[in-house]
């Protein structure tokens, strides 16, 4: 693979790149300049390709389980405590999600436009200042989310949540808040090896910290006698154990000598730039995150809510789960895209697309499958109760439709962010979540009576709507626009580093 890092030779290749297929006819020639998504690719490129995707997109794939999991498993030890710490942890993990580790996580990702193309334009050096950046960002935002942890019973309270559970979130929340530091912090050096294609000891880390975090939850729930206070505390040990293998293995492996050169003081420079993609990044995720959490919040308001809650905990639970898999396949597309633009190769970027949405329609098929297969035994692993059981069974067709169609837009948008086009997913996603989602759920519900069925129809309205918008924009694309597009983000960011 040929790399360019300077405006001349970009020009050169691009021209080349244009002027590539000038025996084949006009209309073949104009679609792939314009990047259009079609679908008549040499088999052997496509084959290579798909072979990077899925050695990038499987390790992915587990790190994101493992580090769901962190979550999962310490809420299973607080469920032997009791219906009420159980309630009160469920409670503090959806609201330290929507108001604190979306918003890292959010931001974060900001890192895999930034240090993606610099690692395909072969500026290696700032990758590490990038990352450093985006540390620095991150710790300073973890102080005011810190403390809205803190203040999670009073903030609960106030909202009208039963105090009891309040009160028992508010406990479990403010021994929460050293993992929101380590979250933080995790993000970025996730980002700093995917970006680099260095994702198999985010894989190690991640699964050695998810086999000690059970005796951690043990030893801390039961062994010491903290009960709800142990989970967390847990929780906020594993992720900063975590943090700490993944520091060792930059500072110590040669894979990372080039890219992580240690602290700069060239970290303090230029924050402005990373927070100006930043911002977009973590809002285009908190639309996603926090529409599918309103979801839940509204089926309380329906006619029977303890059962419409309870089936829609469980099917958010389930997707959260599917999506996992969608998320290491949007970080794998995300990586390819940005790695080729930043290299100067459009038409590669393009087969990336093309490829990874082949390999995303058949698991999208897949999983929907498999949905539909065990629709009648699901919910027997979340309830004994019948009429639970029945009504989750009735749930997984939509959920099947839904996972499909959030593992397409999910890609695509790993695709968006690899080519920085968080400002306009922004867009994308409030007016698919919150113009034609959350608008559509209320009037199934609410209007036509449909139930918590209604609420999950919205969100495929939305999901629609998103994947539609996605579609059209990478499809319109010019992108060898976009190549150098990502030529300039490079320059501009090592020019504003002080030498």
């Amino acid at each position: 693979m040929e790399t360019v890092t300077d405006g001349s030779n970009l020009e050169t290749q691009l021209l080349c790149t244009q002027n590539h297929h000038e025996d084949a006819d006009d209309e073949e020639t104009t679609e792939q300049g314009r990047g259009c998504l079609c679908w008549f690719t040499p088999a052997d490129e496509a084959v290579e390709e798909a072979k990077r995707q899925i050695w990038l997109a499987g390790p992915l794939i587990g790190v994101s389980l493992l580090q769901y999991s962190l979550q999962v498993i310490a809420i299973m030890f607080v469920g032997h405590l009791g219906n009420l710490p159980l309630s009160g942890a469920s409670l503090a993990s959806s609201f330290s999600n929507v108001t604190g580790f979306s918003v890292l996580l959010g931001m974060g990702s900001a890192l895999e436009t930034l240090c993606g193309q610099a690692y395909g334009a072969k500026q290696y050096n700032m990758l590490g200042i990038h990352t450093q950046r985006a540390m620095l960002v991150l710790l300073c935002l973890s102080i005011p989310l810190s403390l809205i942890l803190y203040n999670t019973s009073s903030i609960l309270t106030t909202l009208g949540q039963h105090r009891d559970i309040s009160a028992e979130a508010g406990t479990f929340n403010r021994w929460m808040i050293p993992s929101v530091f380590a979250y933080g912090l995790l993000q970025c050096l996730n980002r700093f090896l995917q970006t680099q294609n260095n994702v198999f000891p985010m894989l190690m880390s991640s699964g050695a910290t998810t086999v000690v975090h059970v005796g951690f939850c043990w030893v801390f729930v039961f062994g010491c006698g903290l009960g709800g206070k142990g989970a967390a505390l847990a929780m906020s040990v594993s992720y900063w154990l975590n943090v700490i293998l993944l520091v060792v293995y930059i500072n110590l492996a040669p894979s990372c000598s080039k890219t992580w050169r240690g602290l700069s003081k060239q970290a303090f420079f230029n924050l402005v730039s990373f927070i100006k993609l930043a911002i977009p990044s973590a809002i285009m995720i908190c639309f996603e995150y926090w529409s599918f959490e309103m979801v839940v919040l509204l089926s309380g308001l329906l006619p029977n809510p303890q059962l419409e809650t309870s089936v829609l905990s469980i099917s958010l639970n389930t997707c959260w789960l599917v999506y996992m898999i969608s998320v290491g396949l949007g970080g794998a597309i995300s990586t390819r895209v940005a790695n080729e633009l930043g290299s100067g190769n459009p038409e590669s970027a393009v087969l990336a697309v093309r490829v990874m949405m082949t390999m995303v329609i058949c698991e999208g098929i897949t999983v929907a499958f498999l949905t539909i297969l065990v629709r009648n035994v699901w919910g027997k692993l979340y309830s004994n109760h019948p009429q639970v059981i029945h009504y989750v069974a009735s749930m997984m067709p939509l959920l099947a439709l839904s996972d499909f169609l959030d593992g397409f837009q999910c890609v695509l948008s790993g695709a968006a962010r690899g080519c920085g086009w968080q400002n306009l997913c922004v867009f994308i996603n409030l007016g698919a979540y919150y113009v034609v989602g959350i608008p559509s759920a209320v009037l199934f519900a609410f209007f036509l009576h449909i139930g918590g069925m209604g609420l999950w129809m919205g969100i495929i309205c939305g999901l629609t709507v998103q994947g539609i918008a996605l579609v059209t924009v990478n499809a319109c694309t010019d992108w060898t626009q976009e190549a150098r597009k990502a030529e300039d983000l490079t320059q501009k960011s090592s020019i504003a580093v002080e030498p």
